[in-house]
This record gives structure tokens, sequence and C-alpha cells, in this order.
């Protein structure tokens, strides 16, 4: 693992340009997934957007790497990269984090490292809907992390700076978006194309002339979905040492459903088989204009100098939007600032995808029992089977065209999704969340009944078998973290003492010390 990390940590061909770049790249643990040392009883997790929770099985890794001419090095240049691998997705903060350490780690070696160690070591844990401010080295980073309750697209909300910090903090607008529109500046034209291949979990290449733009572009698609997780696996920026290199190039099985993020030419050869190729150049204006990369069919895939292009025989389902097109050209041309088209972008990428899942929820709302059915003697009704033709049948009246003008072919569409394990993931999620609903329910219901009349005609096996069951929903719903307020879970408490209460006492020993 740590060999993989160092090849990751420097670009994989030749890079004539000097001095600092910075970049990013994901990598999968080693021997499956392992408790992070990092224990927060998966609260994090909980209360975070599901696309920045913390991962389970991969690593992300964030480089800062410092070429520059230096004639007393064997090879004649200085060549350093310094890493910050974490599980979280935080690309802003951390690529932020090493802007400051990184050139004094360059100038003053380990004992600089050790002292910003000792600093980190002192922050506090991410929560979820909390301003931190994160001394180091003489700077506090000011951020807030994003929380589930925050509403989907609203500005972050104000840092509000309780202290009165000395000196002032480096606020970060945000941990983790990245400058979308610079990101898709050579393929603006096609983002409608590049959001339903990421929706459906299609295996992308990238290919860019450095792992800067490797990264930031995969890292953009990846995005480009939310509030809607992917589910899919991506690797921003990849090299041919990598473990997994034989597994995505071999031409005996498909592709995995995988974005990644390659800029050694050696890969148009072994990857030309995969269905679809985004391959960058340096950008370039075309007058005023980002110059945009054409749709290119994969025969013309050619090795070593293979042009800028989408190379895909894709077919979108949903026709292009001209007007996000026109409103971001016209942003250029007035040299609009690039947040601002990026908060455009990044708007118009939520409203297709809340388009395109609202109906998924409403249906899915549809498959929850009715309350009225849950009563506390029996086990918590099923949530009915997810039945796809009944929910085609429910887009006539329901469906993206209520809240999308764009056109196009939305069933075809969604019958590809539910193909992809974007789907997959989307769907176990929300059944799990129901299902925890359900359980929440049931337990509030036990609480308003009336459990003395139950007990009078009941035999010692069915009260002792109730206290059991109770027993074990107590643990399940602490162990889940359901959502049930506290005050209800003591009430059951409650009532499981008063029922062992009412038996003999030898019954009473054995359900006190079982």
């Amino acid at each position: 693992q740590k060999t993989s990390i160092c090849y990751l940590s420097f670009p994989d061909s030749y890079s004539g340009g000097l001095g600092d770049t910075q970049f990013s790249f994901r990598l999968r643990q080693a021997g499956g997934s392992r408790n992070s040392p990092f224990q927060d009883d998966g609260r994090y997790n909980r209360e975070a957007p599901v696309t920045l929770q913390r991962e389970a099985a991969h690593y992300f890794g964030y480089v800062y790497f410092r070429q520059v001419k230096d004639s007393s090095m064997r090879r004649g240049y200085f060549q350093k990269s310094l890493v910050l691998v974490s599980r979280l997705p935080y690309v802003n903060l951390f690529q932020c984090l090493l802007q400051l350490i990184a050139p004094e780690y360059f100038d003053k070696l380990e004992p600089c490292l050790e002292a910003v160690c000792n600093e980190i070591d002192q922050w506090p844990p991410p929560v979820p809907g909390q301003t931190l401010n994160l001394p180091v080295m003489g700077v506090v980073i000011q951020v807030r992390i994003p929380s589930r309750v925050d509403k989907p697209g609203s500005s972050p909300v104000k840092q509000c700076n309780q202290e009165n910090l000395l000196p002032a903090p480096l606020v970060l607008p945000s941990v983790h978006e990245l400058d979308l529109f610079r990101c898709f500046q050579p393929v603006l034209i096609h983002i409608q194309m590049l959001w339903e291949l990421m929706l459906l979990g299609e295996p992308m290449v990238v290919m860019a002339p450095s792992p800067t733009m490797s990264s930031e572009i995969v890292l953009a698609l990846t995005s480009c979905l939310a509030p809607l997780r992917y589910c899919c696996d991506f690797r921003p920026y990849f090299t041919i040492h990598d473990s997994e290199f034989k597994e995505y190039t071999t031409r005996t099985q498909a592709p995995p459903n995988i974005v990644v993020g390659v800029t050694n030419p050696f890969f148009i050869k072994t990857l030309q088989h995969w269905p679809h190729i985004l391959r960058v150049g340096e950008p370039r204006m075309s007058g005023d204009l980002p110059k945009q990369v054409k749709v290119k069919k994969l025969a013309k895939l050619k090795t070593l100098d293979t042009k800028p292009g989408i190379y895909t025989s894709y077919k979108t389902f949903l026709h292009k939007d001209k007007t996000l097109i026109k409103r971001l050209l016209k942003g250029i041309q007035r040299k609009r600032p690039s947040e601002v088209q990026s908060a455009l972008l990044r708007r118009h990428l939520l409203e297709l995808t809340q388009s395109f899942i609202i109906p998924l929820e409403h249906y899915m709302a549809s498959l929850m029992p009715l309350q009225r059915a849950i009563t506390p003697w029996k086990n918590p009704p099923q949530i009915r089977p997810f039945c796809q033709e009944d929910f085609m049948k429910s887009l006539e009246h329901a469906g993206p065209q209520l809240t999308c003008v764009l056109k196009g072919d939305w069933l075809g569409l969604y019958r590809r999704f539910f193909k992809s394990p974007n789907f997959d993931g989307w769907f176990r999620q929300r059944h799990r969340e129901m299902t925890q609903k359900l359980e929440a329910l049931h337990l509030e219901a036990i609480c308003e009944a009336d459990i003395v009349a139950w007990m009078k005609d009941k035999s010692e096996v069915e009260i002792v078998d109730l206290v059991l069951k109770l027993r074990e929903k107590l643990v399940r719903a602490r162990c889940q973290h359901l959502p049930v307020k506290e005050e209800t879970l003591q009430r059951v408490g409650l009532y499981i003492d008063t029922i062992i209460g009412s038996l003999p006492e030898d019954l009473q020993t054995v359900l006190h010390h079982p």
C-alpha cells in the first residue's frame, strides 16, 4: 500500500512543467475494510450528506508535488511530494492545508512536519453542521462541515465568527466543492451527456495532460449527481503501477463500473476497448470561448497522437439544454467570475438530479405501510416490494416533466438506471432508512399501549417471550441509532421492569440476570 501511495504521488508521464502542482488520488485499502482508529460510533456518517461520508474501504490521497532544477541532485532536478492521506473527501480543506505546509516542509524538512502534526492532533473532530476553527502554522483555517439537513443547493451558512480571531481566519467557502466551471471548461456543451453517463455508472476513462486536470475532472464528474451518491468506483489519478492495472486493462471481461483518470499516453492503447473515453488537452481558447471537444466515434481512437474529444457511441436519452449553454457562454463574454459560473452549473445539475430522483422518492414513500397498520403486539408490517412497472406507470402523472423542462426519453433513462450500481445504492439506503423508521414507529406504538390490560389473560411463557423481544428491540434501537426519542427508549425500559415485576420471583431472578 505504501508503494502504491508513492507511485500515485508523482506524475507518471514526462512532466516538463517546473514548479508546484497539486492533485488527488483514491486508493483501495489493502485487506478489505478495517475500522479507522478514529472511532465515532458512526455518528459522523449518519449526520453528514451521503456524498461526504467517511469511506470504509478506500483512502483519499492529497498531493503537493514540487519539481525544480537543482544541479546538486543526480537527475538535475529536485522532485518531492508531500501527501496527506484521509478517509474524508475534503479536497478543498486538505489541498489548502498542503499549500500552507508543503513549501515550509520542502525548506525545513522533518521538524516542520512534527510541529504541524502536533497542531493537527489538537483539532476537533468534524461534526456536520458545525463551523470549525483549525489552527496550523500561525494561520486559522475556518470551514463549515456540511450536514445532511442542509437544504441542497443552498449557499453555505454565513460563517459566524464568535471569537474575534487574530489574525483573521482563512475562511474556506466550502470543504469540498470544486470550481466546476473550470473543471468542465473543455466539455461545457456536453454536460448533459456526461451527467447521464455518471447517473448510469458507465465505465469511463479521462485522459488528461496532468494529474491535476485528470483528478479535478474525475472529482467534478462524480460530484455532478449530488445530492445523489455516486456509488461506483472512481480513481481521480491512476498509474500503470497500480495493483488494479491488470483488472482494468483486461479484454476478457467488460470494463468495471468506474471513472478512471490517467495521464500516461500508454493507456490509450491499453484502454481503447472501454466504451467512453474523454481525452482533454491543455486548456485552449477559441476566440473568447474555451475550445470545446467534439464527440467522436471510438474507431477514430488513434494511439498516442489521439486528438482531444469524447470517444463514444453513446446516444443521450435527454435533449441538450441549450439555455444553460447560452447562459454560460454569455457569462464568459461578460467575464463573469468563475465561482458565479460554477454556481450556475451546480444549480442546473442539482435541479436535473432532483427532477430525476423526486418521482423515485415519491414512489418509494408509497411503499411504506400505513401508520395505523402498526400495532404494538405484532411485528411491524413489511415495506411493499419495489415494482419497476408500477413505478413507470406512476410517471404519467408524477414524472420529471413536472419539474424539468428537458424533453427526451425519460422512461428509457429510468430503465437503464435500474441496472446501475447507483440505483442499487440509492434503493438499499432508502430501504434501510424506511425499515428503521418502521422499527421506531413500532417502539412508539408499544409505549402508547396498555400493557397491564394485555397481560391479564396471557400465560407466563407469552409474558417472558414479550420481555425477551422488547429487550432485543431496545438493544437494536440503541446499536442502530434508530430515529427514536430517548424518552421513548426509557419508557420501554420501564415497561420491561414493570412486566418482570409482575412475574414470580424465580422468573424475576432469571430475567434480571440472564
